[in-house]
């Protein structure tokens, strides 16, 4: 299938970028905030219109010639966005004219030798057309007025769009697509494993905590496997979330977790495994997705024989659910193992959505309670009669007795991690459901 066309959003900060794009997208993807320079990294998303497909990209705001450090990676995204789109949204503020920063745009745009679409913002009514006038003066072919806030003349630009794109695209089958969010405490190392994984800067990458406020969608190809990577803002207490901004990033964060397929939760090994950690590894299990454990900077960490070991043994004393979820050492410094992450989320992809037969089941079934019967509660005996999977993205497998308000939470336990083993469970969370037969 052929990649879907990119349409990249480009402009100073403040002229209306996530605004235009969540307008077109007809959601709230990008976060919009007063505060200038809020979207720091590239955000995709497939638009439709008028039958033709194309992919749509919020770039940060370019701020030409500025030494801070968040301003110059913000500089790159945009020059990245250009070099892989078809076609160019360039945004201007029609209330303020053209400024500086427009000039060089332009430049950078015609530079490109993509083809543009300049699109003038915040005219809301016919009365203030005339200020589209002076735009011209730019240099752009095509010109567009738009209210990205009101909604007006949008269906005119993307009918601009979809005529300069010209190809009818259809979009890629998904349903064998495996999402991995890649989430964790902030500064951990999220942004520069997903940079690995991909071989380019698609997240700005500083050591400033909580840098990606976003969250980012990336495609690559492994093993003849589609993955989609979603690099997102830090996770963090509710108690730490004092920025608005802040607040907004850990929503999108949760819902990029919810949905996903497989979550690798990323910590530093020098750090150690946290109480923060615990908390973000439980929610994963919470909401039922796959789980990886990556202990990222391992090249930082003193080595004997037996660290590895260790530490895997550490992890799992504190938190003893992760006895069942895979751990890789990683470290995004030297790409030691990183490349290893997309084989493992496979995996436990392969036993997150896995269809189990009944025989299979109640072989397991017989053979955990032949070891160890369940045992008698306020005088009554609990016969366990036959089990079924009856879902799965997480596994969920429903077991018929005469008791089941009688079972004992021990014997909950015993049974799921019979079923664990007996059914390669490795890395997802399972659901039993007890019923009367």
């Amino acid at each position: 299938m052929p990649q879907l066309p990119i349409v990249a959003i480009v402009g100073r900060p403040n002229v209306g970028k996530s605004t235009l794009f969540n307008r077109i997208v007809q959601k709230r993807h990008a976060i919009v905030d007063e505060q200038e320079g809020i979207t720091r990294d590239r955000i995709y998303e497939t638009v439709e219109w008028n039958g033709k497909q194309f992919r749509l990209v919020d770039t940060g705001g370019y701020i030409p010639h500025e030494a801070d450090v968040i301003d110059a990676a913000v500089r790159e995204q945009v020059e990245l966005a250009l070099q892989e789109a078809a076609l160019v949204l360039f945004l201007v503020d029609g209330k303020d004219g053209i400024v500086a920063s427009d000039e060089v745009l332009a430049d950078l745009v015609r530079l490109s030798e993509k083809p543009a679409i300049l699109t003038v913002n915040k005219i809301d009514n016919n009365e203030m057309e005339s200020l589209t006038a002076e735009f011209y003066g730019l240099g752009m072919e095509t010109l567009h007025s738009v209210s990205a806030l009101g909604g007006r003349k949008i269906g005119d630009l993307l009918d601009g769009v979809a005529e300069r794109l010209f190809t009818v695209r259809t979009m890629q089958d998904e349903k064998d697509d495996i999402r991995v969010a890649i989430v964790g405490c902030p500064n951990v190392g999220k942004s520069s494993i997903t940079n690995r994984l991909l071989g380019k800067d698609k997240s700005i990458v500083t050591d400033i905590p909580g840098t990606t406020r976003d969250a980012i969608d990336s495609e690559l190809q492994y093993h003849g496997k589609k993955f989609i990577l979603v690099d997102t803002a830090g996770l963090r207490r509710k108690a730490k979330v004092k920025e608005d901004v802040e607040f907004y990033s850990t929503v999108r964060t949760r819902r990029a977790l919810e949905n996903a397929h497989v979550v690798v939760v990323v910590t530093d090994a020098e750090r150690g495994f946290l109480k923060q950690d615990q908390q973000i590894v439980e929610e994963v299990i919470r909401v039922g997705k796959g789980l990886l454990l990556a202990v990222n900077k391992w090249d930082l960490v003193e080595k004997s024989t037996n660290t590895m070991k260790e530490l895997k043994e550490e992890i799992r004393y504190q938190f003893s659910s992760l006895k069942d979820y895979p751990v890789a050492f990683v470290s995004a410094k030297t790409k030691q193992r990183v490349s290893s992450l997309l084989g493992e989320c496979e995996k436990v992809y392969t036993a997150w959505s896995a269809e189990h037969a009944t025989s299979q089941i109640n072989s397991v079934l017989k053979g955990a309670v032949e070891k160890l019967s369940p045992p008698a509660v306020r005088g009554k005996h609990i016969r366990i009669k036959y089990a079924t999977q009856t879902g799965s993205r997480p596994i969920r497998i429903s077991l018929f007795c005469n008791f089941p308000d009688l079972i004992p939470v021990s014997y909950r336990n015993y049974l799921e991690n019979q079923f664990r083993a007996g059914l390669d469970l490795h890395g997802t969370p399972l659901r039993l459901q007890f019923k009367r037969s």
